[in-house]
C-alpha cells in the first residue's frame, strides 16, 4: 500500500447504513473538504474569485438542511424525472446517432465524450430551470473540482486545479444571479425565495450542478465499458432492451457505482455495532465496490453481484441513505438506463477498441476516462 489510510473504513452494508441514519451521531461536516489540504497559491487563487462553500446540502448538520432540500427535491420530484423521459431519449438517442455515423465511417469513436457526456447535463439543467449553456464548459470543470476535492493534487496540479474552480465559481455567481432575477422558476430563485444569499446558494450550486451530471457522464461510461467488456454477464446487443438496459446500470450501481465512498466524521464518543467511536473520528463509508484508492492492496476490488450488496432498493447503497440521500437518484438511474438503450440500439456490431482504459479515481469518484470503440471488421 502506497499511503496510510486516514479514515475508518467501513464496509459491511449495515454498518454503513446505521452511520447514515445516526446523523446527530456521525456528521456529513466533512463531506466536501478537500481531501488534500490546498497550498497557499492555490487557497490566493480561489480567494481572489470570491470563492466561498459555507454548508447548505450535503456538509449541512444543522436543522436548516432539511427546508433547503425540500427546495431542491420540488425540481428533481419522481413525476417531473418521468414527464423529462421523452426528452432524455431525444438527447440520447442524437448522441447515439453521432456516435454511430463516425464509428461506421471507420474512426475510433470515444462514447464518454459522445454518448455519456451531454445528455446527464442538458437534462439536469432543464429540469433546474437554468439555462442550457457553456455546457462543454461545464463538463471541463466538473472533473477538475472533483479532483481538487477528493483527489491527491500536488501543489502544481493545485494551482492548476485552482484556476479552472475558480472560473467556474465565478461563471456560476453570475448565473445565480442572473436566475434569481428571472421571471421564470428555477431552482436558484427558489432558495433565493427561501432565505438564501448569494454566497449560500453559490455553494449548494457548485456541487449540485456537479454532482448532477457528472456523476450520472460516470455511471453511464463504465456501464458502457463493461458490457463492451462482456464482463457482467450481458452482451451489448441484449441492451437494446429497456429491461436489460435497466438490470445492468442497478448492477453497476450496486457493484461499482461512479461514487464508491462518502464520508462522515463523528461528532462524539460512541458505538457502532459494540465498537468505540472516538470524537473527530474521521469515517469511509464504502456504498459500493471500489478500487484505485492510495491504500487499497487490489486494484481490481469487486463487491460481488447486486444480490449481496441490496438493501431496500436493487442497488443498496449507491445513492446513499437517510436524509442525506441523493436527490437525484431517479434521475440518474432514467438517464443511465435511456443512454444505454439507445447507443446499443444505435451502435451495432461495433467492438472495444481498448480494453484497458486509463481510470479517474479519486477518493469518492471513479470511472474509465474512456470507452473506445470501432466497427468490427466485415467477415471475408
Amino acid at each position: 500500500m502506497s499511503k496510510e489510510c486516514p479514515y475508518k473504513v467501513l464496509r459491511e452494508p449495515d454498518a454503513v447504513r446505521e452511520v447514515l441514519h445516526r446523523p446527530d451521531d456521525f456528521s456529513p461536516a466533512n463531506a466536501l473538504l478537500t481531501v488534500t489540504p490546498i497550498g497557499g497559491q492555490a487557497l490566493r487563487i480561489l480567494q481572489r474569485a470570491g470563492f466561498a462553500l459555507p454548508p447548505v446540502l450535503a456538509s449541512n448538520p444543522t436543522q436548516s438542511h432539511a427546508g433547503i432540500r425540500k427546495v431542491v427535491e420540488g425540481f428533481l420530484m419522481p413525476s417531473k424525472v418521468t414527464a423529462m423521459e421523452p426528452r432524455i431519449r431525444e438527447l440520447a438517442g442524437r448522441a447515439a446517432a453521432k456516435a454511430a455515423r463516425l464509428a461506421n465511417s471507420g474512426r475510433t469513436v470515444d462514447l464518454v465524450q459522445t454518448v455519456a457526456a451531454y445528455p446527464p447535463a442538458i437534462a439536469m439543467l432543464q429540469l433546474l430551470g437554468l439555462p442550457v449553456r457553456d455546457v462543454p464548459l461545464l463538463k471541463t470543470w466538473s472533473p477538475e473540482s472533483l479532483e481538487l476535492f477528493w483527489g491527491w493534487p500536488d501543489l502544481d496540479r493545485q494551482i492548476e486545479l485552482a484556476h479552472s474552480a475558480a472560473e467556474f465559481y465565478e461563471w456560476l455567481r453570475d448565473l445565480v444571479l442572473e436566475s434569481v432575477r428571472s421571471a421564470e422558476p428555477n431552482v436558484f430563485k427558489s432558495l433565493a425565495a427561501h432565505g438564501l444569499d448569494t454566497a449560500e446558494i453559490c455553494s449548494l450550486g457548485y456541487f449540485l450542478l456537479i454532482a448532477g451530471q457528472e456523476t450520472t457522464t460516470q455511471l453511464i461510461s463504465t456501464i458502457l465499458f463493461r458490457l463492451l467488456e462482456g464482463s457482467r454477464g450481458m452482451t451489448w446487443d441484449e441492451a437494446v432492451s429497456g429491461a436489460k438496459a435497466r438490470d445492468i446500470v442497478r448492477h453497476v450501481l450496486a457493484t461499482e457505482s461512479s461514487v464508491p465512498t462518502w464520508r462522515r466524521v463523528s461528532c462524539r464518543d460512541t458505538e457502532l455495532k459494540g465498537e468505540p467511536i472516538s470524537a473527530g473520528e474521521e469515517i469511509l463509508l464504502e456504498l459500493t465496490g471500489n478500487h484505485g484508492f492510495p491504500w487499497t492492496a487490489d486494484d481490481s476490488a469487486d463487491t460481488g453481484d447486486c444480490t449481496e450488496r441490496e438493501g431496500h432498493t436493487s442497488y443498496g447503497l449507491a445513492f446513499g441513505s437517510g436524509i442525506h440521500r441523493c436527490l437525484g437518484a431517479k434521475l440518474a438511474e432514467l438517464v443511465a438506463v435511456v443512454v444505454v438503450q439507445e447507443a446499443a440500439m444505435a451502435l451495432r456490431n461495433i467492438r472495444l477498441h481498448n480494453s484497458n482504459p486509463d481510470w479517474f479515481k479519486l477518493l469518492s469518484f471513479q470511472a474509465p476516462m474512456t470507452v473506445e470503440v470501432k466497427v468490427r471488421p466485415a467477415r471475408p
